[in-house]
């Protein structure tokens, strides 16, 4: 259930108190002891809140130590190109980092204190760097992404430019766990020593002047496209405002505020601030002013998702939009190799599968992750990867390395092209596909599950799945790996030919995440969610 004040702008007693939050990464000193306070990397780097002890300056120093040993035992040695959001603790772990960083004698290279780095500008760099040859160069990015203002995070980029594989991160964590206990083997420098040493990137500039590669600017600049971009108080609003000064587009920035407690923000459906662009709720600001622009576009704090307005439809469904951006790019890249393939996550919508085929193109399945597309992305064996939480990229107009992480920036002018070229909006577009093959119901919901339960869930096997039936129709595979990769989906998925559902454990929470979609409506869906978490309960009491 939604809460009462979702959609409705922050008040005084929603913000954090930003002293607390700060003074609390340097003056609690985790316990190594507790599972809630280690090193953990989820699908997107380690992300916790200083107040309770999981991301704070100790956690920060020996994550950065485990990079410089994992790098170093790597090969890597070339630069690192180090990033920071908005959010109050990107700062302090951005200073830690570099001080950890330069006592190791690692090049860095990184914005100005005051300046901001998006997640796909920094992949852009290391991806450019390391195509250039040389010593080879990675990064770190300080963002939880969409979290709450209260947290913090912290992501590797191997030499790939994509987030680290969980064979890098597995490492990395166990040997900032083992620092953890032993601070005295991290190396550390003050930063009033080594700031001016540092290498002062200019990521704005080589990013944005970059854009044309990926993305038909001129075809939206003769069109003269309205774009109203929302940098939503993220790394993005000095992308944004660079883009509007000096790309001739008719683009405006709609919020450039940055407020690290983020007060203008509406809430999102639990209430809680979080700069989630695929949130109607988040996004209820720029979706009332719907019609000023042709486009509207939101990103979340380091611009690696992407939110898509238009005045027909609203906010898309990100699943929509992806939808619809594969069958675009896929009939407007001449550049593109015959054989580049669309990328999906196995819990994004079975519409992808739909065009994927109408565009005579290979269907790659992957768990979730964008690091899956990583490979492909490098090699041009995959022309675009996207996935269900508004997170999407692809190559260059030639057929090149774009990035090989998440971009929203790319995502949120692809808009702008798709209306200037077909003058249609991407909601029009997605109304012709669903007129054509079906409105497909897609949702999803959390039940709970132990650290034991959720354990059992992700080495599930196929036998454990007894039901023959899902929502009236017969289940014509039962999957625990994905079938575009072969690799374990660490979870279930059930399929029929009208719907389906998968199931996989929360890496943050008590709880595991069930998301279904059905072709025959909204009641049809809410049926096969529900059957869905019996399906799932029996195999695990089994």
């Amino acid at each position: 259930m939604a809460h009462p004040r979702a959609g409705q702008p922050a008040q005084p007693g929603d913000l954090i108190d930003l002293d607390e939050v700060m003074n609390a990464y340097y003056d609690i000193t985790p316990d190594v002891d507790d599972p809630n306070q280690q090193v953990v990397f989820g699908t997107s780097g380690h992300r916790g809140a200083s107040l309770d002890g999981a991301f704070n300056d100790l956690h920060i120093a020996a994550t950065t130590q485990a990079i410089v040993e994992y790098r170093r035992s790597a090969g890597t040695d070339g630069p690192l190109y180090l990033g920071k959001d908005t959010h109050a603790l990107s700062g302090p772990a951005w200073v830690t980092a570099i001080e950890v960083l330069a006592a190791n004698d690692v090049h860095v290279c990184t914005e100005p204190d005051n300046e901001f780095t998006p997640t796909p500008a920094l992949s852009r760099a290391i991806i450019r760097h390391n195509a250039e040859g040389g010593p080879v160069a990675d990064g770190i990015v300080v963002t939880p992404s969409h979290n709450p203002p209260r947290d913090g995070g912290f992501k590797y980029n191997p030499p790939h430019g994509g987030p680290a594989d969980s064979d890098v991160t597995t490492v990395i964590a166990a040997r900032a766990n083992e620092l953890m206990r032993h601070p005295g083997e991290i190396q550390r420098v003050s930063y009033d020593s080594v700031a001016s040493q540092v290498e002062r990137y200019d990521f704005t500039g080589r990013y944005c002047n970059d854009l044309e590669s990926a993305v038909d600017l001129e075809a939206i600049r003769k069109m003269n496209v309205s774009i109203g971009a929302d940098p939503m108080g993220g790394a993005s609003v000095d992308y944004w405002a660079y883009i509007a000064d000096n790309l001739g587009l008719n683009l405006k920035v709609v919020n450039p505020e940055v407020d690290p407690r983020w007060a203008f923000m509406t809430l999102d459906t639990d209430g809680k601030i979080r700069m989630d662009c695929s949130s109607p709720n988040a996004m209820a600001s720029l979706i009332k002013n719907k019609d000023d622009y042709q486009i509207s576009t939101g990103n979340d704090a380091d611009a690696d998702r992407h939110g898509i307005v238009t005045p027909d439809g609203g906010l898309m469904n990100p699943n929509h939009y992806l939808a619809v951006a594969i069958q675009y790019l896929f009939s407007h890249r001449p550049g593109w190799g015959p054989d580049a393939a669309v990328g999906k996550t196995l819990v994004s919508s079975s519409m992808i599968n739909k065009v994927a085929e109408v565009v005579g193109r290979r269907l790659v399945e992957v768990p979730v992750g964008f690091k899956w597309f990583v490979p492909g992305l490098q090699s041009g064996d995959i022309g675009f990867g996207g996935e269900e939480s508004a997170g999407a990229s692809f190559l260059t107009r030639d057929g090149k390395t774009w990035t090989t992480d998440k971009d929203g920036i790319v995502m949120a002018l692809l808009a702008a092209e798709i209306q200037a070229v077909t003058h249609r909006s991407p909601s029009e577009l997605y109304a012709d596909l669903a007129a054509e093959y079906g409105a497909p119901s897609y949702r999803r919901i959390d039940a709970p599950a132990d650290r034991e339960q959720k354990a059992r869930l992700a080495a599930l096997d196929t036998s454990a799945i007894t039901a023959s039936e899902l929502g009236g129709d017969r289940i014509s595979a039962v999957l625990t790996k994905a079938p575009g990769n072969d690799a374990p989906i660490g979870g279930v998925k059930v399929v029929t030919d009208h719907a389906w559902f998968a199931a996989r454990p929360s890496g943050t929470e008590d709880v595991y995440k069930i998301y279904a979609e059905s072709f025959r409506g909204d009641d049809h869906v809410q049926q096969v969610l529900t059957e869905a978490q019996q399906v799932v309960d029996r195999a695990l009491a089994g």
